[in-house]
């Protein structure tokens, strides 16, 4: 299979802009639903049990589905409300390239991720941190410092401070941005007070 120019930022944001209107809830409720049916009965997809499938035959079934899915449904901007279109050979051509490890953090608190099969012998990276939950300013260090301090901890996941010098981090005002760099500081005290200061996040 020949190589495809890889989409670029502005590509995406392009393909977005062209892409067909939809409304969300048609997405949402009717687009995905519909599709999903039409694929789990098109590869006779049946767990049974199991919530993660072991034989290759649905593995691959399911990855089919999966890839099937991608390239007939598309992505989704909510923003936007429309749908950008990828091709197949765009989907491999991306997996082809995607790196096969990751490194975040530094010195001692470096992370190493690596792809992981079943009953793999890697150790899973363990991200701990409210990942996305709002938290007040007030506790906002010490709520990342409790995860960072944890020993089993190789990388951070930081929450969302709700306010700003008491002013609510309302999206489309300064106020979310500066929000955004409190986070950054108190995240990167966090990990220091906890004796990690190279730990990623």
């Amino acid at each position: 299979m020949a190589s495809v120019r890889a989409l670029t930022i502005a590509d995406v944001y392009d393909r977005f802009v062209k892409g067909k209107k939809v409304p969300e809830s048609d997405w949402d409720y009717t687009i995905i639903p519909q599709k999903l049916t039409e694929l789990k009965n098109k590869y006779k997809l049946d767990f049974g049990d199991k919530i993660i499938p072991e034989d290759k035959k649905t593995m691959n079934d399911l990855f089919a589905a999966g890839l099937e899915m991608l390239v007939e449904t598309g992505f989704y901007c909510t923003d936007l409300g429309r749908v950008m279109k990828v091709t197949e050979e765009e989907v491999w051509d991306g997996i082809k390239k995607t790196p096969t490890k990751l490194i975040l953090g530094e010195g001692k608190d470096i992370a190493r991720f690596y792809p992981r099969r079943g009953n793999s012998p890697v150790k899973p990276i363990i991200q701990g941190g409210p990942t996305g939950s709002p938290i007040s300013e007030d506790i906002f260090v010490q709520v990342m410092q409790s995860y960072a301090q944890e020993a089993v901890v190789d990388d951070l996941v930081n929450g969302v401070m709700t306010t700003y010098q008491g002013h609510p981090a309302k999206t489309k005002t300064p106020y979310e941005i500066l929000a955004t760099m409190a986070e950054l500081r108190a995240t990167k005290e966090a990990r220091i007070r906890a004796g990690r200061p190279g730990l990623g996040v």
